[in-house]
């Protein structure tokens, strides 16, 4: 077997492959191995080994945390569909590392070497490479140099075969164009929402009868949610600080420790953008004090976003010689140029933030309920190692809370119970745990996210029931009151809907038709917009002709306060300027008609930009189709062969 490696690990080929969140399903697979080797499978003579898998799998898990803040279990990695994407992502890398050894792609010494060179993981404090730091790294992640670097060179031979798919590759024209303008296409139209007021009658409310009939017919509504009825107890660090003994000069040296908290100079929140020379940077503070351009103007010009130059809080000492101009500022303002260690440069300073000075007095009261929480949480670590070795021995949670202080509860937990703050629902630990808990399960201590612990048992699980007639009366009388209200508003609307459609009696008060749009590339600029109410519509006898509130000029993303998005959203579907729509959205209902389409124009400088992005977009769309098609021609010509085994073992592993 061969013992080439492809790890697809680096940054390099993961942003090869973002494009491919590929399935297993369509790749032409040759053979499903149930042998015990250790290879997850192989594209040709190329494997992809368990090792990369689940080393690519953790660093997804990892990346998810440091994006969102929160872990992710095994489990939920699982419900995400993670495995499949990386073993896709893995066995497409194979493929073209394959390919790329049939056709003798290949990256020279040199450029293997500089990529070594500049990655940031191999780098020191100076930002320079750093051998002792490179072999670390790589003797953490069970690797040798020769290994990674092999990996570096088929990183770049994929790289060169993905440019040699997908060059030249751009989205068409007219589609772009196209796009665009539908996407910047504005309409004017009337909306009015129906309310009790526009019901010819009040409702009245029903029979005994009737209501028991709406509780029969819906008795999904009327269904208690199945119910598990848990008996817990639990200990936490609120519970314990009261107990707590602290030592004054402990938290003394706490707020020693940590005087840069209480104790700050002034400070300033400043921006700073470099020039080449003090020229360049006099000319640029000259355009910017005749208003011919803003300082974010200025930082765009020289390629960088206003996040590329912002300094955060800052103290005049931080400064240097630009502390004493910038402080100078009592309100924001820019100052400059000022020549420092990276050449002349413009200070824009942003906000004034005062000076902090806070007593040990003042802030030993934070301090001291800081101290008795991390010592409250201390007592119970110590703890812990008690407690299991007591529910380990069978003893009760009644037991446990007469014998150790925890606190005993119960509780009848369904999936909309409430989360009140104090109560152990609130934490998210507890509820996955209820969620999960059968009735064999012996209790278990479980850690809680602010230190504390609880055990708890499944005392009976109670089937969802339909709530009797008599105890949900009082529901059943809403729900149906609010369905017959909802029923009868369409009804209203659906009348002046055609009331709206009927045509103005004065011709000259009808919105213009729209013309047939011409190519979207030279669609001249739309035309003014209307403003004022919308005449009133002549109505069928009998029925009222609707008022409608104006909104002109939306786009597709625009928003009117306190109007759903659904109301919007169905503006834009309507075909034809003078036709109407009933809009229902949850309990309220809304008559919207369509006065006139502004096609988009396309020349300006927003469309542009607009035109750029969903240019961007849609040719990276397509050739990450080419790209993915690539992909599995290659998989299905070399031959894929799969070992569902060694797949579901290092499954099993994903922790």
């Amino acid at each position: 077997m061969s013992t080439t490696r492809t790890k697809g690990k680096s940054p390099i080929v993961w942003l090869l492959m973002g494009l491919l969140l590929l399935g297993l399903g369509g790749f032409g697979v040759t053979n499903f191995s149930g042998s015990s080797s250790g290879d997850l499978g192989r594209v040709g003579s190329t494997p992809v080994e368990a090792d990369d898998y689940l080393r690519a799998v953790n660093s997804e898990m990892r990346n998810f945390a440091a994006q969102t803040g929160q872990n992710l279990t095994a489990e939920q990695a699982r419900q995400f569909g993670l495995p499949q994407v990386v073993q896709a992502r893995l066995f497409a890398a194979a493929a073209l590392e394959d390919e790329a050894k049939r056709l003798g792609v290949s990256a020279g010494d040199e450029l293997v070497a500089e990529q070594i060179r500049t990655a940031g993981a191999f780098q020191n404090l100076t930002g320079q490479f750093d051998a002792a730091r490179y072999n670390e790294v790589l003797r953490q992640q069970g690797l040798t140099p020769a290994e990674f670097e092999h990996d570096v060179r088929m990183d770049q031979a994929r790289l060169i075969l993905q440019s040699a798919v997908v060059a030249g590759v751009e989205a068409p024209e007219e589609v772009t164009a196209r796009t665009a303008g539908w996407l910047l296409q504005t309409r004017d139209f009337g909306w009015q929402e129906l309310t009790d007021a526009d019901l010819p009658e009040p409702i009245a409310p029903p029979d005994e009868p009737a209501l028991q009939a709406w509780h029969e017919a819906n008795g999904a509504r009327f269904t208690a949610p199945e119910t598990r009825r848990i008996t817990f107890a639990w200990l936490t660090p609120e519970m314990l600080v009261d107990s707590v003994e602290l030592d004054e000069q402990a938290l003394r040296d706490m707020y020693e420790q940590n005087i840069d908290q209480y104790r700050q100079p002034e400070r300033r929140m400043v921006e700073r953008l470099v020039y080449p020379s003090e020229e360049e940077a006099l000319a640029a503070k000259a355009r910017l004090d005749a208003g011919q351009a803003s300082f974010e103007q200025l930082t765009n010009e020289r390629g960088l976003e206003l996040t590329d130059i912002d300094m955060g809080e800052v103290s005049e000492a931080e400064l240097g010689a630009a502390g004493a101009p910038v402080f100078a500022l009592d309100q924001p303002g820019v100052v400059g140029p000022i020549m420092t260690d990276f050449g002349p440069a413009l200070f824009s300073m942003n906000a004034i933030l005062d000076a902090v000075d806070i007593p040990f007095e003042q802030a030993a009261i934070d301090l001291r309920a800081e101290a008795a929480a991390d010592a409250a949480r201390r007592q119970i670590e110590t703890r812990a190692f008690e407690l299991e070795d007591r529910l380990a021995g069978g003893a009760t949670l009644e037991e446990l809370a007469g014998e150790t202080g925890m606190e005993l509860g119960s509780i009848d937990w369904t999936d909309q119970s409430a989360q009140e703050h104090g109560t152990i629902a609130a934490y998210p630990e507890f509820r996955d745990r209820a969620d999960a808990l059968q009735q064999s399960d012996f209790p278990e201590l479980t850690q809680l996210g602010d230190g504390g612990v609880f055990a708890m048992r499944l005392d009976e699980l109670v089937p969802p029931a339909l709530i009797p007639f008599e105890e949900a009366r009082e529901d059943v009388l809403a729900d149906w009151t609010a369905a017959e209200r909802r029923r009868r508003l369409q009804a209203v609307a659906e009348e002046r809907k055609l009331a709206a459609m009927a045509g103005p009696a004065d011709p000259a008060a009808a919105p213009a038709a729209t013309a047939e749009p011409a190519a979207p590339a030279s669609v001249p600029a739309a035309p003014a917009r209307a403003t004022g109410v919308t005449p009133a519509q002549p109505a069928p006898a009998g029925v009222q002709a609707p008022q409608f509130t104006p909104a002109t000029g939306l786009s597709r993303d625009g928003f009117i306060d306190g109007v759903p998005a659904d109301v919007i959203a169905t503006a834009f579907q309507i075909a034809e300027p003078g036709d109407a729509e009933v809009v229902t959205t949850g309990d309220r209902v809304f008559l919207v008609r369509l006065d006139a389409v502004h096609e988009a124009d396309l020349t300006g400088d927003d469309a542009a930009m607009t035109m750029n992005a969903v240019r961007q977009r849609l040719t990276g769309s397509l050739q990450g189709d080419l790209f993915e098609y690539y992909a599995r021609a290659i998989q299905t010509a070399n031959g894929l062969e799969i070992n569902a085994g060694a797949i579901a073992a290092a499954n099993a592993q994903i922790q």
